[in-house]
């Protein structure tokens, strides 16, 4: 567990999560089963959000599901970030044209977030979770999130990043991403393989519009042998679907 979180929270919150995965009623045992808890807090847990109608219980099947409630809590959010929506319209429309995951990624703190997340639709396929983080140093996304930062910060923030990453081998040097940022700053666009994941590829590029008053990035990954052969098309056409963003002046 991350130092200083509160546990209870944090449950409460993995309960919800975990719910988002799944989209089916549960049992209590695959809830403990599924998250490792045990099963009297967790009975205890379920009671709490059962009681502030968050988690509806069926007697007769002795299942939970979560309520429209739940939904409400985040319903807002799409709006405040994206607007009336078009950046989400653009996702969509490289997602149709490709197949392959597309997202929605700023930075939050030294972390690398994907805000948004639309999986892909091949066999063959990486797993995004929507609102998973990863240090900014381990992402292409991460990357090209500090084209708009000076070299003091890029230090400050890849050094703090590197800190928070347990193992010493996945710690990425300064050079690197300094190196990996330039380039991205002059081609105003990325294309990196075997990272984050191996057998991975990702392009991106730095979307026009900021998003509540940050940097925001459009990225879209897949595997290396897909990716490679239509690097090229595949940048140009985001470029163009960001370009819509710039012409629209709106988010």
């Amino acid at each position: 567990m991350p130092i200083g979180t509160v546990k209870s929270a944090t449950r409460v919150l993995q309960v919800l999560e975990h719910f988002a995965q799944v989209r089916t009623p549960l049992a209590l045992k695959q809830i403990s089963d599924a998250l490792g808890y045990p099963q009297s807090s967790t009975t205890v847990l379920l009671k709490n959000l059962i009681a502030l109608g968050y988690l509806n219980y069926n007697r007769a099947d002795r299942v939970y599901f979560p309520t429209p409630r739940v939904a409400s809590l985040g319903d807002w959010v799409t709006q405040a970030l994206f607007g009336q929506g078009r950046v989400v319209e653009v996702m969509r429309d490289l997602h149709s044209a490709t197949g392959e995951t597309v997202s929605i990624c700023m930075l939050n703190d030294i972390y690398l977030q994907y805000i948004r997340v639309i999986q892909s639709t091949h066999q063959l396929r990486f797993h995004t979770d929507e609102g998973s983080m990863r240090p900014l140093t381990l992402s292409a996304m991460g990357w090209l999130l500090l084209t708009d930062r000076s070299d003091a910060e890029i230090e400050k923030l890849v050094r703090r990043a590197n800190i928070a990453t347990p193992r010493k081998e996945d710690r990425v040097p300064l050079e690197v991403v300094a190196a990996q940022v330039a380039d991205a700053r002059e081609r105003k666009s990325i294309y990196v393989e075997n990272m984050p994941l191996l057998g991975g590829a990702t392009v991106g590029v730095v979307l026009p519009c900021l998003v509540q008053g940050r940097i925001a990035v459009l990225g879209m990954g897949g595997t290396i042998e897909r990716m490679r052969p239509h690097r090229a098309r595949y940048t140009a056409l985001m470029r163009r679907l960001v370009q819509q963003l710039d012409e629209d002046g709106t988010a």
